[in-house]
This record gives structure tokens, C-alpha cells and sequence, in this order.
């Protein structure tokens, strides 16, 4: 008899699953051997698999497992290892019996295996080998679809026709598929119709009615997903899809104004813009962009560009208007999309247009003249108050305004106030052949509306210029001279204006007709030539001849001009080439005299201006040379730190301090002249302290400081010019005056004024007869 484990599943009844046992019998030996025997035959191991409700929430009973050797009495203990052994899955030691004590997940986990063991108690041993099995946990429907890609969004274009795919969603759910219908999906609409539906088993999402941007541009569509098959007690899960709707040009742009009234000033300049208009389209960026244009004008004088901004109409003046012309325009407008699919050119069969009524506005206008410009001519030589010209400029307004004339800058020309132009100087074409004026016309009742025109006045010739020579001629003729020998050609010149060609006429004078010396040739080509009458001159008898021809020109009436030739007579060698002429040599004479006259008075004023130039600059080292005499001497005047010290003080003796009084000074006025002071003054310094020659030096210097108001307010003729031992005047001071001094009379001083008080009575007799 074979042994085995017998496993048990008992299965509760209030579970509905059932228990699959599926049971592997291995080949066994035939010998039997008796219960508790060490010795025992080997056995296969038998695999079990038990399947398991999840969501159990209570210690639930799985099984049991029992061995065939087990008799009942209690001897067997049986062990579970592996996997969730203790944890999750308990046995019951005596009888088996395997239990959950866990919640159980299966879409945590849907698979345990285990190892059972059985154990003799009395002796330890296993009676059995262990025995692996499978415990499943068995699927519910525990868990909802979810749309795990959400949130949804999607863009379709407007108007799309039924069936256009929007979207398609997907939900998942976590129970086994394998097991019934637990993860079937059902998608459903749960908001969005009319215009959306969806596939129920794919969760596509089409559209099912055309929609309007214009109306609305976007949508929420709620979607449901139900698993089992939407069967009673599926469970559920929803999402929304936002589908926005893009743009399509199925609108035209439309005027919502029918009529629109501009106005323009007639002063207005071209390209002036008078006014926008403005069209409405529903649609959005590239599929509003719109053109306008003119759709009736007559006229011709307006036009309408495109703000690409901001989509107006800007209406141009094309041409200038004329309130006294036309003072009211009607023009139509229309308005078109620029970028059209030919798909929706039926939205786009007839374009809108509207009505413009344009006002112009009058304005005060400047006068106009009748003539862009005036040409007239005016022979020369007439008379002051000559007739030259009219012009004429009205004021285009309705009040007409009389309009003054003014001729800017001339001279030559006035007008009065009916445009008439006349003279004011008699004209002279050689002088100036055209005159280039401007008139200004202005308003009386607005002088500041005026226009000016130019006017060009073209001075006619007359004859009234006689023909000269062309140029100075300087004819000779040979002592040895034969007679109609050609010795000049000459033309003239005619400042007048002819015309026809110049046609010159010469001829001798009367005078002249009659001397035999030369004779003239008119050529007929405004040339003529002169020739000899005669044989041989004399260069001692009469060395110059003087001729004159009469030049007449084709004028109307023609004039005539005597022009004198001087032809000079010379010594001519056989070659006929001049070598003395007498009178020439006289004329290049002095022209080489007046040139050299010229050059000399060149040098000579460059050597004036070099004289002068030294002149002043020897002044300016005279002005620099003593540079003490401009300054002021007030620090070597008052020193009081050292007496004496004779030819060696430098200090206190500066004799130039001396001579600087007499030259710094020159605003004061003098008794003496200064060629006395300074040989008074020369003379102090070569004799040394005479008593006469000294006072009296004091008394001018008084006198010149008494009387000199640029005078400083101090005492400026305190010198040391004689102090020191070593000098030959002794010492002029007050500390040596009872020695040097004691039979010097200082009775002069009480002479000198109120500055010299003090020591009047110092020095004084008084002090003298006291001491």
C-alpha cells in the first residue's frame, strides 16, 4: 500500500470560491515500515495549492494538512515554514489546520509558498519529509479603473465635420484580468453631448456635431470608465477632457458702421491721412488680417492702406481738394480677408463695404497767381517809369481779398498794386542782360497769406555801342618801307548784341583820307589791313604816325566809332627785324623806371618796418630793464634792525631806492626839472653830506611828496643812501647826532611842514641851547 500525505481543504460556506487540490503521486518502495521506526522508506514530495479569498479581514481557516501515518493519537506535531510562516499563515500543531491572520492583497502580492513539516513528538524525528506548497490569493474586484494620463487636453479645428477623431483616453484597473470580467472596461459619456462621443470599448473620442469657435471655443467632456462590463457592481472612475476649438477662417470681415463722415482741410498736403475706418472679423491672428480698398471714386483723390497693427483702414488724400471746387466727396469702401482657404471661399463669396462722405473744410488761402512764372522784355535805355510787364494773383477764397504786390530786393524795377511793373533805372544790357525777380502778392485783409512768383526780365539789345578795336595794337613800320607793304591786320569788337552775324566796316578819316603815308584795306571779314602809301620813313623826321580809322557796325541804325592806330618808325635791319625805335624804347624805358621805381619803395618800406620793429622791441628792454621802478618799496624803507655798517651794509643801503623816487612818480608835478634833480642828486653822491646841496635836495623831494596825490599815505623818503661809518657823508642818524653833529643848525627842519615837527623839536635850537 502506498503512503502519502493526504492533504485536506475545507472550505467554508459562506465563501463561494471553490478549492482546487491538486495532488503529485510519487513512486514509493513496497516495504511498509512501522510508525516511529528510524528505518523508513523515502517519499516523493506531494505538491498542494490552495487558492485564497483576499480582502479578508479576520483569521480566516485556509486548510489543513495531514499525514497518512498520522493515527490520531495526538503523536504528530506539524511545523510551516517559509514565506509568511507566523507572520501572515499559522498551523495548529496537533491537527494541521493552516490559518490567515493577515489581510491578504492580491495586487500586493498573489503568490506564498510554504514548507510543511511533521514531527514525531516522542522521538524529534520528522515522520515525513517537508512538503512544499502554493498558496494563491484568489482575485476580487477591489479595485476601481483610473485614467492615469490625465488631465486630458486636446485641440480641434472648428467646424470639423461628424467623426473627426478628438482624443482617445485610457483607464486602467488593478484587478487580475485573467479572472472574469473583473478588469474589463466600459468607457461611457458622462457630459459633452451633442457635439462629442466616444467608442465604448476604445475610450476614442469623436466629434458628432460641427461646432463655432465664434460661439463657443472650448469644451469640458466628462468620460466614465465601469469595469465588468459596466455589470451590476462594477466599479467606476471618471476624468475630463478640455477640447479647445482652433480657429478657421469661416468669417469676413463686416463694417458696422454703414456710413462714415471724414473731413480733410483743402490745405491739406498730399498723403494726408483724414480718418480711419474700421471692420469686425470673429476670427483670430493670420485668418483676421484684412485688406481695404476703394471700391467707387470718381475722383479719384482719395485712398485707403492697411494698418497691419491694428487692422483700421486709413483713408489718404491721393490729390489736393479745393473747397471752392469741390467741397463735399462720396466715396465707397471695401474690406476683404488677405489669407482665404479655397475650402472656405463660400464664407467669403461677397465682400462688405461701406459708405465714406468726405467734408472739406475751407481755409484762408494764399493768392494764387495766374502764370507759374513771368517772362518780359524791356529794351535797354528806356526811361525811368518804363512799361515792363503785369502780373497777376487773386485770392481764391469767397471773400476775394484785393491783393497788394511787393518786388523783393531790386532796384532796378517797382509795382504797383495792379501788378503792373515798371523801370526804376534806366537798363543796360552790356551791364546785365537778365534780372531774375521775385513778386510777393499778399492779402490786405491777411498779410500773412501771401505767395510770391518769379519773374525773369530779359533787357533787349539796341545799338547803342560803337565798334572799337579788338585789342591794343603796336604797329612799327621800317625806314626802308616800300610802298602797300602790309604792316598791321586789326579787327574789331561790338558790345551790342546783333541779330544776325557782326559785320564790321573800316575805313580811314577824312583827314587821313588825304595822307599818302598808309592806306587801309577792309578785308570783308571784320578784319582790315593797313599798308605803306609810300616809299621809305625817316626815323629822325617824323618817327611816329598817328592814324585814324572809322569802324562801323551793321547795326540798326549802325554806329561808327575812330579808333586811333599809332604806328612808330624804326631802323630795321635787312631782314626787316626792328633795332632802334626810338619811341619804343622811350615806352619800355619807362616801364622798366615804374618797375623799378616799384621794387624800391618795396624796400624801403621793409626796411622802415624793420627799423620799427627794433624800435619797439629795444622800448620793451627799456620798460624791462629796471623792473624796481614799477614796484613798491614800502620793505626797503621801513628797516630798523641794523645801524651803520658803512660801504659793506648792503642791506640798508640801496642807492637805487634814491634814484626810483625821481622816476616812479610821473603823475605828480614838479618845481624843478628833472635834468636839475638828477645833477643835484649826482652831485650828492660824488661829494658826500654838503649842507646846501643836500637840504636843498630834500626841500624838491619835499615838495614833489607834498604834492603828489599818488603819494603812499607814508613817509617815503626815509633813505639810508649816506648811513654807515664807512661812508664818505658820514651818518645821517639820530644815534650819532650828539657827536658828528653838534655844531650842525637844524633850525631848517621847523621849514618843512608838520611831518618834520618832531624833529624840528629834536634837532631845534631849542634842544640845542637845552643841552
Amino acid at each position: 500500500m502506498n503512503s502519502c500525505l493526504l492533504l485536506l481543504f475545507m472550505l467554508e460556506m459562506t465563501l463561494l470560491w471553490p478549492c482546487l487540490i491538486a495532488t503529485e503521486n510519487l513512486k514509493t518502495e513496497k516495504a511498509k515500515q512501522p510508525l516511529g521506526s528510524h528505518l523508513r522508506v523515502k517519499r516523493g514530495w506531494v505538491w498542494n495549492q490552495f487558492f485564497v479569498p483576499e480582502e479578508i479581514n479576520t483569521t480566516h481557516h485556509i486548510g489543513q494538512l495531514r499525514s497518512d501515518l498520522d493515527n490520531g493519537n495526538n503523536s504528530f506535531q506539524y511545523k510551516l515554514l517559509g514565506d509568511g510562516a507566523e507572520s501572515i499563515f499559522t498551523i495548529d500543531e496537533r491537527t494541521g489546520d493552516i490559518y490567515a491572520v493577515q489581510k491578504l492583497d492580491r495586487e500586493e502580492r498573489s503568490l506564498y509558498i510554504l514548507r510543511a513539516q511533521v514531527i514525531d513528538i516522542t522521538t524529534g524525528r520528522a515522520v515525513e519529509p517537508e512538503s512544499e506548497f502554493v498558496i494563491r490569493v484568489s482575485d476580487i474586484n477591489d479595485n476601481e479603473p483610473k485614467f492615469l494620463d490625465e488631465p486630458y487636453e486636446a485641440i480641434v479645428p472648428e467646424m470639423s465635420p461628424e467623426g473627426t477623431l478628438v482624443i482617445q483616453v485610457t483607464a486602467s484597473d488593478a484587478d487580475d484580468p485573467s479572472s472574469g470580467n473583473h478588469a474589463r472596461l466600459l468607457y461611457s459619456l458622462l457630459q459633452g453631448q451633442p457635439y462629442f462621443s466616444i467608442e465604448p470599448t476604445t475610450g476614442v473620442i469623436r466629434i458628432s456635431s460641427k461646432m463655432d469657435r465664434e460661439l463657443q471655443d472650448e469644451y469640458w467632456v466628462i468620460i466614465q470608465a465601469k469595469d465588468m462590463i459596466g455589470q451590476p457592481g462594477a466599479l467606476s472612475g471618471t476624468t475630463s477632457v478640455l477640447i479647445k476649438l482652433s480657429d478657421v477662417n469661416d468669417n469676413k470681415p463686416i463694417f458696422k458702421e454703414s456710413l462714415y463722415r471724414l473731413t480733410v482741410s483743402e490745405s491739406a498736403p498730399t498723403g494726408t491721412s483724414i480718418g480711419t475706418i474700421m471692420a469686425y472679423d470673429s476670427d483670430l491672428g493670420e485668418n483676421a488680417e484684412m485688406d481695404y480698398s476703394i471700391e467707387e471714386d470718381d475722383s479719384q483723390t482719395f485712398d485707403i492702406i492697411t494698418n497691419n497693427e491694428t487692422q483700421e483702414g486709413i483713408v489718404i488724400l491721393k490729390k489736393k481738394v479745393d473747397f471752392e471746387h469741390q467741397n463735399q466727396y462720396g466715396i465707397r469702401a471695401k474690406v476683404k480677408n488677405r489669407h482665404v482657404d479655397e475650402k472656405l471661399m463660400k464664407y467669403h463669396a461677397e465682400a462688405s463695404s461701406t459708405f465714406i462722405k468726405v467734408q472739406v473744410e475751407d481755409e484762408d488761402e494764399p493768392p494764387i497767381f495766374l502764370l507759374p512764372y513771368y517772362v518780359f522784355g524791356i529794351f535797354e535805355e528806356n526811361p525811368h517809369g518804363s512799361f515792363v510787364g503785369t502780373v497777376s494773383a487773386t485770392d481764391p477764397d469767397h471773400r476775394k481779398s484785393p491783393i497788394r504786390y511787393s518786388i523783393t530786393r531790386s532796384k532796378m524795377f517797382n509795382i504797383d498794386d495792379n501788378g503792373t511793373i515798371i523801370t526804376t533805372n534806366p537798363l543796360d544790357r552790356e551791364i546785365n542782360a537778365w534780372y531774375n525777380l521775385s513778386v510777393t502778392a499778399t492779402e490786405r485783409y491777411n498779410i500773412q497769406q501771401f505767395s510770391s512768383v518769379p519773374v525773369y526780365i530779359q533787357v533787349l539789345n539796341i545799338n547803342d555801342h560803337a565798334p572799337e578795336f579788338s585789342q591794343y595794337y603796336e604797329t612799327y613800320v621800317c625806314e626802308n618801307a616800300d610802298s602797300s607793304q602790309i604792316i598791321q591786320t586789326i579787327s574789331a569788337v561790338d558790345r551790342d548784341e546783333s541779330i544776325e552775324d557782326h559785320h564790321f566796316y573800316f575805313n580811314l578819316s577824312l583827314e587821313d583820307t588825304n595822307n599818302s603815308s598808309f592806306a587801309i584795306k577792309d578785308n570783308q571779314d571784320n578784319t582790315a589791313t593797313i599798308l605803306t602809301n609810300r616809299t621809305g620813313f625817316s626815323l629822325q623826321e617824323e618817327s611816329v604816325f598817328y592814324i585814324s580809322i572809322l569802324i562801323a557796325d551793321n547795326g540798326i541804325p549802325s554806329l561808327t566809332s575812330t579808333n586811333t592806330l599809332t604806328i612808330y618808325v624804326c631802323d630795321c635791319d635787312e631782314n626787316g627785324n626792328t633795332q632802334i625805335c626810338r619811341n619804343k624804347e622811350f615806352m619800355l624805358s619807362m616801364g622798366f623806371k615804374r618797375k623799378v621805381i616799384t621794387a624800391i619803395l618795396i624796400c624801403i618800406m621793409v626796411i622802415f618796418g624793420f627799423i620799427f620793429l627794433i624800435l619797439c622791441l629795444k622800448q620793451r628792454r627799456k620798460q624791462t630793464l629796471f623792473p624796481e621802478k614799477g614796484e613798491d618799496f614800502r620793505e626797503n624803507i621801513f628797516r630798523y634792525d641794523d645801524e651803520g655798517g658803512g660801504e659793506e651794509d648792503t642791506e640798508a643801503f640801496d642807492i637805487v631806492e634814491l634814484r626810483s623816487n625821481t622816476i616812479m612818480r610821473e603823475c605828480k608835478t614838479r618845481k624843478t626839472t628833472r635834468a636839475e634833480i638828477r645833477s643835484l642828486y649826482r652831485q650828492s653822491l660824488q661829494v658826500g653830506p654838503d649842507s646846501a646841496i643836500f637840504r636843498k635836495f630834500i626841500l624838491e623831494k619835499l615838495e614833489e611828496a607834498n604834492t603828489d596825490p599818488c603819494a603812499p599815505p607814508f613817509d617815503s623818503l626815509q633813505t639810508y643812501a649816506f648811513e654807515g661809518t664807512g661812508s664818505l657823508a658820514g651818518s645821517l642818524s639820530s644815534l650819532g647826532s650828539a657827536v658828528s653833529d653838534e655844531d650842525e643848525n637844524y633850525d631848517y627842519l621847523n621849514e618843512l611842514g608838520p611831518r618834520f615837527k618832531r624833529l624840528a623839536c629834536m634837532f631845534g635850537s631849542a634842544m640845542q641851547s637845552n643841552n
